[in-house]
């Protein structure tokens, strides 16, 4: 593991990549090998095929293979995928991108009567590719399926059949059936807080003011990773900066594969290889880079957003100071679930058991001596306000920051946690329980109360994903707090209610794959809503209105 950081991954020099030997490659058809074909995108193979001239021989033996390819090729470019090269590895697909191939692969198989459940098909989905998406999804229902959607686009909610509307809160305050029917009659509900966004009864606000930074900037000089194209790419600093983008246009190659990774090793000597490039110019600007991503907060039972945030220490120290703590000589260890002393021994802490079955997954179940609570009994003996530490947290975090409104290092972590829209979330949750967008918010308000250097550049990666339009609020308000502390915040982002509200975007394209890698427009959103050749700024013109 430790060589890994200096190896990377390099084409065969006998193959040149290609993976075959001379004697396979040396097969054509129209002048193409195998290897030819499959190092193009699904929309430039779809077209080579289309305009193959075989003979009248040839072209008898390839019929039949010919009309299967051109369908299955269809299907994939029916589902927004015509920027993925045939030979694309697996493992570096994004969960929408291998969730769309899975459906092209079924919309390709006719069957009936089948229910197709979809788990946010639209993620990393440009709106000019999201309606081919929904397309596919009314055709799916058409051969004779049930197609059922987890889904916060708008676009597809206006075109469903059938609504099921579930709140109207989020964890305790939800769970019920706020409605279920036609679009039409939730529009008309006033407790449901997805009705009045799409009815425009609320909504995310344009603001009246774009900030305008200090004038600083970070160039990305000759980017040229995957699809890009030799491109120079300044970033404003002190603002909110919005990198947008059919899919494949290069905005993660740009981001997370060059600017991110390069500046990890201008500040923290990181050993991670950045992504093709000349230079980058400006890094004197900054101090820190924090990339806060939707992979969870830790892997098991034990994290949680407590522990994770680091208020956790300052309630272990408040309990070890009560004076009961004092009489019997306990102190902030007796209260962690991690250390022998204060956790139960018979769940080690978990709170659970966990229990092996033999084929099928594990099976977790409350320890019998403790009940879940993770502590000893006379751990559970000391109380603060007449509350034990597994009561506090049992605790949602609004009821927390009432609770500990007179300790202020507490409820200073309490108050962003409720700010970035995580009220409702026990302080004890386990992290495998918490969402993607969750996990996320978790970092997020980590981050909101330490004190601020000014000089920290935020990298997030489609942040909504999985966010209803009041969370998406949320989340802005957030990321606009750091912005007015002097910081940036850059975001790659398809959401226009995110796009609307940036400060500067930088619109590559104009296509995906070979078709993009360029920048197409860069400016306020009012400036590239100007720019006939943009994608985004055609979808964004009528939400600056």
């Amino acid at each position: 593991e430790n060589i890994e950081g200096y190896m990377r991954q390099v084409p065969c020099p006998d193959c040149g990549g290609a993976r075959l030997n001379p004697l396979a490659l040396a097969v054509t058809v129209d002048g193409r090998t195998i290897h030819d074909l499959c190092a193009m995108s699904i929309a430039e193979a779809a077209k080579a095929l289309a305009e193959m001239n075989l003979d009248d021989r040839d072209s008898m033996i390839a019929e039949q293979v010919l009309k299967e390819i051109r369908s299955r090729l269809g299907f994939l470019l029916d589902v927004g995928l015509d920027y993925l090269n045939l030979s694309r590895s697996a493992a570096t697909l994004a969960g929408g991108e291998a969730q769309r191939i899975r459906l092209a692969s079924q919309v390709g198989s006719g069957l009936v009567g089948v229910l197709y459940v979809l788990d946010e098909p639209s993620i990393g989905l440009h709106q000019r590719d999201n309606r081919r998406l929904i397309e596919t999804l009314v055709r799916m229902r058409d051969l004779g399926n049930t197609v059922m959607v987890v889904e916060h686009d708008e676009e597809t909610i206006r075109v469903a059949d059938h609504v099921v509307d579930i709140g109207p809160g989020a964890g305790e305050h939800g769970g019920a059936i706020v409605h279920s029917g036609p679009l039409e009659g939730l529009l008309e509900l006033e407790e449901s807080i997805t009705g009045q966004y799409l009815s425009g009864q609320r909504r995310i606000a344009v603001p009246q003011m774009r900030r305008t930074g200090d004038g600083t900037r970070l160039v990305v000089r000759g980017a040229r990773e995957n699809n890009l194209a030799d491109i120079d790419v300044a970033f404003p600093l002190q603002q909110f900066v919005c990198v947008t983008g059919v899919s494949g246009s290069g905005k993660s190659s740009l981001v997370n594969e060059i600017l991110h990774r390069a500046l990890m090793q201008h500040i923290y000597r990181s050993k991670t290889p950045p992504g093709r490039h000349t230079r980058l110019d400006g890094v004197g600007h900054l101090d820190k880079v924090i990339c806060i991503d939707q992979s969870p907060i830790g892997r098991t039972p034990r994290s949680n957003p407590a522990t994770y945030t680091g208020v956790f220490d300052h309630v272990r120290k408040l309990f070890a100071n009560t004076a009961e703590s004092r009489v019997r000589g306990y102190m902030p260890g007796r209260f962690s679930f991690n250390v022998k002393g204060g956790r139960c021994e018979a769940c080690r802490g978990d709170g659970t058991i966990r229990i092996e079955m033999h084929f099928l997954p594990d099976v977790y179940v409350p320890c019998e001596v403790c009940k879940g609570k993770r502590y000893n009994r006379d751990t559970l003996e000391v109380t603060f306000k007449g509350r034990n530490i597994a009561e506090v947290l049992d605790m949602p975090c609004t009821d927390a920051l009432e609770f500990f409104a007179n300790q202020p290092p507490i409820a200073r972590h309490m108050g962003t946690l409720v700010d970035v829209g995580l009220g409702y979330v026990r302080l004890g949750q386990p992290a495998p329980t918490l969402s993607g967008g969750e996990a996320q918010r978790v970092k997020l308000s980590s981050e909101l109360a330490k004190r601020s250097t000014g000089h920290t550049m935020y990298i997030l990666d489609e942040p909504t994903t999985g966010l209803h339009f009041e969370d998406v609020r949320k989340l802005l308000g957030v990321l606009g707090r750091l912005v007015d502390q002097g910081n940036t915040v850059v975001v790659i982002e398809h959401n226009l209610d995110v796009v609307k509200t940036a400060d500067w975007i930088i619109d590559l394209g104009p296509e995906g794959g070979s078709g993009g890698g360029r920048i197409v427009a860069e400016g306020t959103p009012e400036q590239v809503a100007e720019v006939p050749e943009s994608h985004t700024g055609r979808y964004l013109r009528p939400m600056l209105c």
